[in-house]
């Protein structure tokens, strides 16, 4: 194996994952492609007005449709996400969902042992063999009486290493060490899906399509066996929508309205543009305020007539099974999130925990009647300009104290759990992952950096924002905790924008 060193230690079945041959197909991918990879990440760093692309107006407005989805994928209508731990591999397939996103990616923290053990889970599901016994004796094992939902995997984005394999002496690229592994030891079986995260442009959709097109071929698996649903999560990538699904066209499958990871884009882009740009406390920015409600309809219709599926966001909201008043107040949070999707055209939307899966599923079986899916709903009175989408002023809302101290509050609870190798962490009856602390963070940045004054007339300053860090280190406890402080502090009031605070985290776990 030229060019290729394991770096990592040993993990359980860690041999049957990193095989010889697994390992050279990891490197010709890496061979073939890294450089764009590398090219196009250099690009992103040229932030430009925002706008729909003149110089792809074709695509637009001329006719064409995706393939035509695989059974497997044709109705969606409930998705539950969460990381490929062995026991959420066997409650996820239990769940009686019709998809589970099996994430590698923000509710996974990347230590090695995660990595490799969570392919050895996905090789297992892939062949209906996956059982797990808690440190407690409680065994978990597939119900014979639930339908398996199909697997679609979220491979890391393209802006993580994966440090523990080394190819012609750097670090690997967490996206193809993801996408390589799991589609080298599982396509024999069919059924390849993939969900593609924190693209910016159709250029980063076409090199996913040409580096499965190379897999395909490496492993001899019929062109298009492969199939793609990208998230719509950054904000230059909501104006590229039509050009992501052009450029996947054979292989995808719909488009998902990653809304938190959204909001942090758009934090993150306009991070340092005035006033105007300035969003207010997280909470109070719901999937109502119009520049959201223009994202998704604009999402839904552009999916719809290009014949790929519109899936509706997470719902965060989770029960707790010994407070029945808060479960009443998620369920009920969840069904008017899910109703607001499924009137607005939605084919499916996810949820988090097992126990939301009914209240999504009889939502959408209301709506759909006997239909698999809205395919039909074309929405040809939605009509989205650039000006709708930039409108952020029409959130309303205020930056507040209790907002700042909820965004200190959540973050470093979030990077506890993280470093500690947990990357779905339950925060205040709310499921976190990565999106979470990433909107906390920049928000806190913002607010410093454009000189913020909070709605009792307080200017949000460093100083100010280390007093919270200290109190809200005071109220909590852990292994990590000093260590998620420091990150805290680091990402949220460094003079330059970290562009993702899982870059300086992975530098803090094995």
């Amino acid at each position: 194996m030229s060019g290729i060193r394991v770096l990592g230690g040993e993990v359980e079945r860690g041999e049957q994952i990193l095989t010889p041959d697994a390992l050279e197909f990891l490197a010709m991918l890496h061979r073939s492609f890294a450089a764009t990879r590398d090219e196009l990440l250099a690009r992103r760093a040229e932030r430009h007005p925002l706008g729909f692309l003149p110089e792809t107006a074709e695509v637009r407005e001329s006719e064409w449709r995706v393939a035509p989805a695989p059974e497997p994928l044709r109705d969606r209508r409930v998705e539950i996400t969460g990381p490929t731990e062995r026991k959420m591999t066997v409650n996820a397939l239990n769940s009686g969902a019709r998809v589970w996103l099996a994430d590698l990616e923000d509710a996974n923290t990347p230590h090695w042992r995660n990595v490799i053990s969570g392919q050895v889970n996905l090789y297992d599901a892939a062949r209906d063999q996956v059982e797990f016994t808690s440190p407690e004796g409680k065994h978990y094992a597939l119900r014979d009486d639930v339908a398996r939902p199909a697997v679609v995997v979220r491979p890391r984005g393209w802006h993580l290493p994966e440090r523990n394999i080394e190819i012609e002496g750097r670090p690997a690229i967490g996206a193809l060490v993801d996408f390589g592994l799991h589609f080298f030891h599982n396509a024999v079986l069919g059924k390849p899906y993939y969900y593609l995260p924190k693209m910016e442009s159709y250029l980063e959709a076409r090199l996913w399509n040409d580096v499965f097109s190379a897999a395909e071929a490496a492993l001899d698996v019929p062109r298009g066996a492969i199939r793609a649903t990208v998230l719509i999560e950054t904000i230059p990538a909501a104006f590229q929508m039509e050009e992501i699904l052009y450029e996947l066209r054979e292989r995808a499958s719909g488009l998902n309205a990653g809304r938190w990871d959204y909001l942090f884009s758009i934090i993150k882009y306009f991070r340092d543009a005035g006033e105007d740009h300035v969003l207010p406390d997280r909470d109070s920015i719901t999937m109502t305020a119009p520049f959201m409600r223009a994202y998704t309809e604009l999402l839904v219709r552009t999916c719809h007539k290009r014949g790929a599926f519109a899936i509706g966001g997470m719902a965060a909201f989770i029960p707790n099974r010994r407070d029945p008043e808060v479960t009443e107040r998620a369920l009920a949070k969840v069904r008017e999130d899910k109703r607001r999707e499924a009137e607005d055209g939605f084919d499916g939307s996810w949820v988090a925990h097992p126990d939301l899966v009914p209240v999504c599923r009889e939502v959408f079986d209301a709506k759909l009647g006997d239909r698999p899916n809205q395919l039909h709903v074309l929405r040809p009175e939605v009509s989205v300009s650039a000006e709708r989408l930039l409108d952020f002023r029409s959130a309303g809302g205020r930056a507040t104290m209790a907002g700042l101290e909820s965004a200190v509050d959540v973050g470093v609870r979030y990077l506890l759990s993280w470093l500690g190798g947990n990357g779905a962490a339950a925060i205040h009856n709310l499921m976190e992952d990565a999106a979470t602390a990433e909107i906390s963070r920049s928000q806190v940045w913002q607010w410093v950096h454009n000189g913020v004054v909070l709605d009792d007339g307080t200017p949000v300053t460093a100083e100010l924002v280390r007093s919270v860090l200290a109190r809200t280190a005071q109220r909590l406890e852990g292994e990590h905790l000093d260590q998620a402080v420091r990150l805290f502090e680091r990402v949220a009031l460094a003079d330059e924008f970290v562009d993702f605070l899982t870059l300086p985290a992975y530098e803090r776990i094995a």
